[in-house]
């Protein structure tokens, strides 16, 4: 019976813990945004250069999972995010 109290409260702590930094994470990513699209817009050409950061966030990622032959999830789910963000900071800029 321990054992499964055990098992319990550590799939409970884990749970929390994965919330409080899906919290973290969306704060992050809203600050980001913001920040982007603010930095973006004040360029000549903003598309250019949201497609710029964007693009330059790709390459390190790709060259950071190669050196340290990461997991292909965490890989996918950054390239996923780096798309996230390019919609959401293109969203407000002008053509």
């Amino acid at each position: 019976m321990s054992e499964s109290t055990n098992t319990e409260k550590t799939l409970a702590d884990l749970k929390r813990e994965v919330a409080e930094l899906s919290g973290l994470s969306l704060a992050t990513g809203v600050i980001l945004t913001q920040l982007l699209q603010k930095i973006a817009s004040r360029e000549m050409n903003p598309q250019g250069a949201a497609g710029q950061i964007v693009n330059n966030a790709r390459a390190a990622i790709e060259g950071f999972t190669a050196s340290q032959n990461s997991d292909p999830v965490m890989k996918a789910r950054a390239l996923e995010a780096v798309q996230q963000y390019e919609d959401q900071i293109r969203s407000v800029l002008r053509e």
